[in-house]
């Protein structure tokens, strides 16, 4: 029975971390992934605003769109990083940076 519960199939690079601590895998956000996040957050405060359909509800409108941008950017970055800590994604500089 199959009791590894973090990937249904065997990661193809070498991995660094099979379980990683919160405090790790934002510490591996390299400078693509906090791009990453800004844009989204960015896009989406600009989307939140544009949403609101009268000129009194596009703050808060602006500011929901923007928690959920920087909350969904942040999820993306850190699925990012965690991937290439396990293995997932390539990871050259992760390998070099952790080696034993």
């Amino acid at each position: 029975m199959n009791t590894d519960i973090t990937a249904s199939v065997k990661p193809e690079n070498p991995e660094v971390d099979r379980n990683l601590p919160f405090t790790k895998t934002v510490a591996n956000f390299n400078t693509l992934d906090y791009l990453r996040l800004f844009t989204i957050t960015g896009v989406s405060v600009i989307v939140g605003y544009l949403s609101g359909i009268k000129p009194n509800i596009r703050g808060p409108s602006m500011v929901t769109g923007g928690l959920i941008g920087l909350i969904g950017g942040f999820m993306y970055a850190y699925q990012n990083s965690a991937g290439c800590l396990m293995g997932f994604f390539p990871n050259d500089a992760e390998v070099a940076r952790y080696k034993n």
